[in-house]
């Protein structure tokens, strides 16, 4: 078998088979295909597509390049939950307490951030002695213990997406739907779950910025976790906004404490509280409609805030931020961003909102960059509200006075306000079963 005869077979338009989408892989993973063969296989595949077999065989092909995490000593039906990246994007810390309150285990390998999105590890780390690093005997035996754990991806889970997701950053051939939902969903069948719930996110602040290129998304990633043996439901929900009020680490991490106590915002409950239904009629523990009510209850009762102080102590971080969020990082500066003029808050652009973050030092431009856990911005105001010029519209939070400055020409980009609300609309727009 040839890698230029698999590459001029995609280039035409043909169809590849199992046996040469294995033999790509495997390439690639062993350094036997060059980097240039591979980036042709690529760009060719973002031309001509895959189907929905191509896309499966693909997936699976990356998913067994390297380690698969095995669950199997976990009793139970093990769901995991995977975001498509947003802005103030808490979710996990919120819905995985839920779910594990009601005896479902829930096994959570997640990622950093990098650019305007936030990643979870992060979060988490800003508890102080928070433990991501652990060995995957640790992360068993904490899931079996308390039924919930969130880890750091190990260095060899799905090796091929790393190197392929490398080629594709640097060649152009980032925006394909069989490339994204085969790096997404070999990471999520190597991590060993019996079933998976998507939040796929969908505008200014996601990587999807249509409709129809999310729904698309969702589909193929409901396809091919379905075709994997694993029960998959996807829920396409708004990133045009700001999900919840906080955007940066330890902000992050005190709302996901406000939320389990019952007084966060409004909007990140209810995507939350979706999720974890999801997660919960996948483990079957009855109809959505019930799941949605145990999950409510959950909140309401302080069982998954509880859930979550389990989980803190078992992974060497200071509970006591549970109680006392004030023992969280502190940063050193603050400032107010004011509105420039009056009228209605019509929109927050969410990836400018995400990058202004990252300004003030809560997020990477480059993996290599380092994080303030105490930066980010607190939104005082949210898109329809209405607001008077020099009101305060959000605080923002840094360890050096000189971030705000490039900080606030982001945000004098990413506020628009007019002299008419916005339409409202829904955040949970559709789920793809």
């Amino acid at each position: 078998m040839r890698m230029v005869d698999i590459i001029l077979k995609k280039r035409d338009g043909g169809k590849l088979s199992k046996e040469e989408i294995d033999f790509f892989v495997k390439g690639v993973v062993d350094g036997s295909i060059p980097d240039y063969q591979a980036s042709a296989l690529l760009m060719a595949i973002c031309f001509r597509g895959m189907d929905d077999e191509e896309t499966l065989n693909l997936t699976l092909a990356m998913a067994h390049s390297g380690d698969i995490v095995d669950l199997s000593g976990i009793p139970s039906v093990k769901v995991d939950k995977h975001s498509t990246g947003g802005v103030g994007d808490k979710t996990t810390l919120i819905l995985a307490p839920i779910v594990a309150s009601f005896g479902v285990p829930v096994a959570k390998m997640s990622g950093r951030g990098l650019g305007h999105t936030g990643g979870t590890i992060d979060k988490l780390e800003s508890i102080p002695g928070f433990c991501t690093e652990i060995s995957e005997e640790e992360f068993i035996n904490t899931v079996k213990n308390i039924g919930l754990a969130v880890a750091g991806q190990t260095g060899n889970l799905a090796p091929a997406d790393k190197k392929l997701y490398a080629l594709r950053d640097v060649t152009g051939t980032i925006e394909s739907i069989p490339l994204i939902s085969a790096s997404i969903m070999s990471k999520k069948l190597a991590a060993g779950a019996d079933a998976i719930v998507l939040d796929v996110k969908v505008g200014s602040g996601a990587f999807m910025k249509t409709l129809d290129e999310a729904k698309a998304l969702a589909r193929t990633m409901v396809g091919i976790g379905n075709g994997a043996g694993k029960k998959t439901v996807a829920v396409i929900t708004d990133m045009d906004r700001p999900l919840g009020n906080a955007v940066g680490n330890a902000l992050e991490v005190k709302e996901a404490i406000d939320v389990l106590s019952g007084k966060g915002p409004d909007d990140i409950t209810e995507v939350c509280i979706t999720l974890a239904g999801k997660m919960l009629e996948l483990a079957g523990k009855g109809s959505f409609e019930k799941c949605v009510s145990m999950a409510k209850n959950a909140i309401s009762d302080g069982s998954a805030l509880e859930k979550l102080r389990q989980m803190i102590r078992a992974q060497k971080g200071l509970d006591k931020v549970i109680d006392d969020p004030g023992l969280l990082p502190q940063a050193r500066y603050a400032r107010e961003y004011k509105a420039a003029s009056g009228g209605y808050l019509m929109s927050i652009i969410s990836d400018k909102l995400g990058t202004a973050s990252m300004l003030l030092g809560a997020g990477r431009a480059t993996k290599e960059d380092t994080i303030d856990p105490a930066a980010g911005i607190v939104l005082i105001k949210k898109p329809g509200d209405r607001v008077e010029a020099g009101e305060p519209i959000m605080k923002l939070y840094a360890g050096s006075e000189h971030l705000f400055e490039d900080s606030v020409r982001m945000l004098d980009e990413a506020v628009i306000i007019s002299d008419t609300p916005p339409e409202k609309t829904p955040l949970i727009i559709d789920i793809i079963e």
